[in-house]
């Protein structure tokens, strides 16, 4: 008998056998409120899963990158302090592109969702931005994030990827809809990480000199424009060369050809959030440009290769939890989780000091009340290694509001966003749909999710998945349905949506 096989048992439980209070919403202040750190359930499901896999990467296993530079071109002073954000500022950088579901040893031209990782090298400490080549995600709550990974992934007995495990948890959340019409589309093939976006995805928090607080999202767009892979062309590659992408930026920067991304923001008044049409902090949502502009920052550019892979990329640790003063985090409830879990990851995969490793150290001299644990070789030699002390080694003791901080007001819940006045899961996407993509877009998108579902998706799943595309939009839903229950589907290409 398995562990959960007892027809006693009524929902899940926590490790130590208790009820488990939800494996659907995080324990907030209020619906729209921080995460509390007291919400033992998610913390130990994240700890946990962050462990699930020794040594790679999980997920985001499968990756390369290159070192580079941030050139601010533009005068963004009146929304952030920030340094690297300064007009003029250069500042040093590492960026790793991924995927995200498939495993080490993943061709790099399977179906996916591409990370998009940078770390800048500030000269008031490290900055990380952790984002994807996609500006939404699959979900808005934490508490949902190792189920969607898990799903992506290989079932129990067989260890195969299954694309009725994929469906089964994107139509049972249907929040998913605008991500996996991304995936789905166009952009979810891109023939090279030279040739696709970055987006920072989440909200972020911007203040400037005067304590002024904005909300902000980042998009770096390809100088290189973009370009994008047919389900054919993606199939042949993965068989003639599986590390195509990573081997591709390589050659360009040592060639000299050095790839570069315009960095824009869109940035929202801190006052205008709470009655904004969307949530502003849903990570399934986008804001329409027509409401918040782009506003360019500067240029990225890439333009030296590791010299060593397993030192420089491999080890490089990312955090959304890593700011600098002028940069906070919001009540964006996915980018709460990551702060906390992404750093974790880390110690489980590296070790307790990965911030001592020569590609996660930041240039500025470091000051931290963090001591020994495994392979630490960087220490205070015998200064006060506790704070307050009498020993003359400095400590923090900031108090009072913090500049970047928000109001929250509510009860402790378990809870789902408040929802705004056009919020939903299916009109953002339907948008997409219909009006941003052109015929043959449109033609590609079906062929390619009808492909998916013929794939090994089976009742009641494959009803819900018809249901799921035609509250979307209801013309191409139908068009879905009908190529599936003919069987006339193309092969779709390997990845999410096809064998995972």
């Amino acid at each position: 008998m398995t562990a959960w096989d007892k027809k006693e048992s009524v929902g899940s439980t926590t490790g130590a056998g208790a009820p488990a209070p939800s494996d659907r919403n995080t324990l907030t202040v209020g619906s729209d409120g921080p995460i509390l750190l007291h919400d033992v359930h998610f913390l130990e499901q994240m700890a946990h899963f962050n462990r699930e896999k020794v040594p790679e990467r999980q997920p985001h296993a499968k990756g390369a990158g290159a070192f580079g530079v941030l050139s601010v071109t533009e005068d963004v002073s009146a929304y952030t302090k920030a340094s690297l954000f300064q007009k003029g500022a250069s500042t040093d950088m590492l960026a790793r592109f991924s995927t995200v579901a498939g495993e080490m040893g993943s061709p790099d031209t399977w179906r996916d969702v591409r990370g998009f990782s940078l770390k800048f090298y500030t000269d008031e400490g490290n900055y990380d931005l952790v984002g994807n080549n996609t500006p939404v995600f699959f979900v808005r709550d934490p508490m949902k994030f190792p189920h969607f990974i898990r799903s992506q992934k290989r079932l129990p007995d067989s260890g195969l990827r299954d694309n009725n495990m994929q469906w089964d948890f994107w139509t049972n959340n249907p929040e998913s809809a605008h991500q996996v019409t991304y995936l789905m589309g166009e952009r979810g093939l891109p023939r090279t990480w030279r040739q696709m976006n970055g987006y920072g995805s989440h909200t972020y928090m911007w203040i400037n000199a005067a304590g002024e607080k904005f909300w902000v999202k980042y998009h770096f767009h390809t100088n290189q424009g973009m370009a994008f892979y047919n389900n054919a062309e993606a199939s042949a590659v993965a068989g003639s060369d599986a590390d195509i992408h990573r081997r591709d930026l390589f050659e360009a920067i040592a060639r000299g050809e050095h790839p570069s991304w315009t960095l824009s923001v869109q940035v929202m008044p801190y006052a205008e959030a709470k009655g904004y049409r969307f949530n502003p902090f849903d990570l399934t949502k986008v804001w329409p440009h027509a409401d918040y502009p782009l506003i360019r920052v500067g240029t990225m550019t890439l333009n030296r290769n590791p010299e060593n892979f397993f030192a420089q990329i491999e080890q490089a640790a990312f955090s959304p939890g890593n700011t600098v003063p002028g940069i906070g985090l919001s009540p964006d409830k996915m980018l709460l989780g990551r702060a906390f879990a992404y750093n974790d990851a880390q110690r489980n995969r590296i070790g307790t000091n990965f911030h001592q490793l020569p590609v996660n150290q930041p240039k500025v001299p470091v000051n931290s009340y963090m001591f020994d644990g495994q392979m630490a070789y960087q220490h205070s030699g015998s200064a006060p290694v506790y704070a307050t002390n009498s020993g003359g080694r400095p400590w923090a003791d900031e108090t009072g509001p913090v500049a970047e901080g928000w109001e929250v007001d509510g009860e402790m819940v378990r809870s789902a966003y408040s929802l705004h006045a056009e919020d939903d899961d299916f009109s953002q996407p339907g948008t997409m749909v219909r009006e941003v993509w052109n015929d043959a877009q449109r033609d590609q998108f079906v062929d390619q999710v009808a492909g998916s579902l013929l794939g090994g998706v089976r009742e009641p799943v494959l009803s819900r998945a018809f249901a799921y595309w035609k509250s979307v939009d209801a013309a191409t839903g139908q068009r879905i349905e009908d190529k599936v229950r003919s069987g006339n589907a193309p092969e779709p290409a390997e990845g999410m949506g096809e064998g995972g």
